[in-house]
């Protein structure tokens, strides 16, 4: 195994900068961080963006939820089916958070996202730039051939950075984050889409050390 400095869990080393953002695993203290800018807010509480209503809840709760969902996705990591929560970092500031996921990623080569940013941090272009990361992390690096998303009609502004990115419309679907069904857009890149346009530069450092995390050797 190349050397790192995270032996025992080498995700900890792999950094993904671009423009004035950082993404890397949050450490428990960046996890703090994040459920404060959570709570400070991501959208207005008569919306809800997500497919689950994680933002609902109240405290404590709500922080003691955040912290256990990040440790869950360590403990739980197989090269078949892992989620990747990034801490996005603006100017060395957490502001929010992009996922990336897939299940049996080494024969289905696809990945999904998600992702939120604190409000006060939005409308800047860096939502667009953080997926970007994570998807030439994908591509360019993991061998991914496809890259799915989604976004509530009434969140438009997910919508367009799907867009933005190329991606392609691929149906409708529904979800009932509090309890009334909601229907959304399904989006779909493909490889030669992602390679079809100019991107953005994303330095990738640390990844040689976990790759065979991923089930790609």
């Amino acid at each position: 195994m190349p050397r790192v400095a995270h032996p025992l869990w080498p995700l900890f080393d792999l950094r993904l900068r671009t423009g004035n953002l950082e993404l890397r695993l949050p450490t428990d203290e960046d996890v703090a961080e994040l459920v404060a800018v959570a709570r400070e807010g991501i959208h207005p509480p008569e919306d809800m963006p997500f497919g689950f209503a994680w933002t609902d809840v109240p405290s404590p709760e709500f922080e003691r939820n955040t912290a256990q969902f990040y440790w869950s996705k360590r403990a739980t990591w197989t090269p078949n089916d892992w989620t990747l929560p990034f801490a996005v970092l603006v100017d060395g500031e957490v502001a929010g958070v992009q996922d990336v996921n897939a299940k049996d990623f080494p024969a289905l080569r696809t990945v999904g996202t998600g992702s939120w940013l604190g409000r006060r941090f939005q409308g800047r272009g860096t939502g667009k730039l953080m997926r970007q990361a994570v998807l030439a992390l994908a591509f360019d690096h993991l061998g991914a051939e496809v890259a799915t998303s989604g976004a509530f009609f009434d969140n438009p502004a997910s919508g367009k950075v799907s867009e933005a990115l190329g991606y392609e419309k691929d149906g409708i679907g529904r979800l009932a984050p509090r309890g009334v069904a909601r229907d959304l857009q399904r989006y779909r890149m493909t490889l030669e889409g992602w390679r079809s346009k100019p991107r953005a530069s994303v330095e990738v450092e640390g990844l040689e050390g976990c790759r065979e995390m991923f089930g790609v050797g």
